[in-house]
């Protein structure tokens, strides 16, 4: 005779199978849930170590994959990649800099313009706006040049912290911060480099314990190993050169 169904359900319950278990071991994390992981803090400066020569040996020639040729355009591109794919933004600005390739030609810009230009990377309205008001700002105000400072670049419109942090580290190798985009934050909670969850708190800890000429190659490294291994749903772990320094790894899946 079988077993009642409630009986089927409670011994399900108390005694979960492998799979089960594995399922509830390695759920899915998100942006929203993911949260830091218990280890040691600081980190442990030889894991650190490990996690810099890892990148450095993975991406020797890591650079910001915003097609660019010159700070103005950088800057631009970067505006553009707002909740958007570089690869979208790549695709759009050969026309934008083409027509307006300097700060005085885009400030002149009609907007309606620049919005059918850019309409494929989202909220279009609000960043031709901010092209065309930093543009105006850089020719009137710094003679078609970009600042050289975070507290300048800020003053642009559509410009954050992290846009700033972009802009110096590549286009003038200032390193004032760290970049902190959404595979920045994932990888550095992954890998323990950070006790916070907020892109701003996030940087500040980065800050401290990786050393400074490390910031603006860091930052461009753990992008392509988020766009490349680290991937947001399932890290290729198996495969990462990080994984001995990594207290995440093969624990999401």
């Amino acid at each position: 005779m079988a077993r009642p169904i409630a009986g089927r359900v409670k011994k399900a319950l108390v005694a979960p199978g492998r799979a089960a278990i594995t399922k509830i071991m390695r759920k899915r994390v998100t942006k929203a849930t993911r949260k830091p992981l218990r280890q040691r803090w600081p980190p442990d400066p030889a894991r650190v170590r490990a996690i810099l020569a890892g990148l450095e040996r993975l991406y020797p020639d890591v650079d910001c994959e915003l097609d660019r040729e010159n700070p103005f355009q950088l800057l631009c591109a970067t505006i553009l990649s707002a909740q958007c794919t570089d690869e979208r933004v790549n695709q759009v600005t050969p026309k934008l800099f083409a027509l307006f390739p300097t700060p005085a030609a885009m400030a002149e810009a009609p907007l309606p313009v620049l919005e059918d230009i850019i309409r494929s990377t989202g909220f279009y309205r609000q960043k031709a706006r901010s092209l065309k008001g930093a543009a105006h700002i850089i020719a009137e105000q710094h003679g078609g040049d970009l600042p050289r400072t975070i507290a300048d670049l800020r003053q642009l419109p559509g410009v954050a912290r992290k846009t700033a942090n972009v802009v110096l580290g590549t286009a003038f190798g200032i390193a004032e911060g760290v970049v902190v985009d959404t595979h920045v934050q994932r990888l550095a909670l992954r890998l323990a480099l950070t006790r916070q969850t907020t892109p701003e708190k996030i940087e500040q800890d980065l800050m401290r314990v990786i050393p400074r000429d490390h910031w603006i190659r860091l930052s461009h490294q753990l992008i392509w190993h988020g766009r490349r291994i680290c991937f947001a749903r399932k890290p290729d772990c198996d495969h990462c050169l990080l994984a001995p320094a990594c207290p995440s790894a093969f624990r999401e899946g």
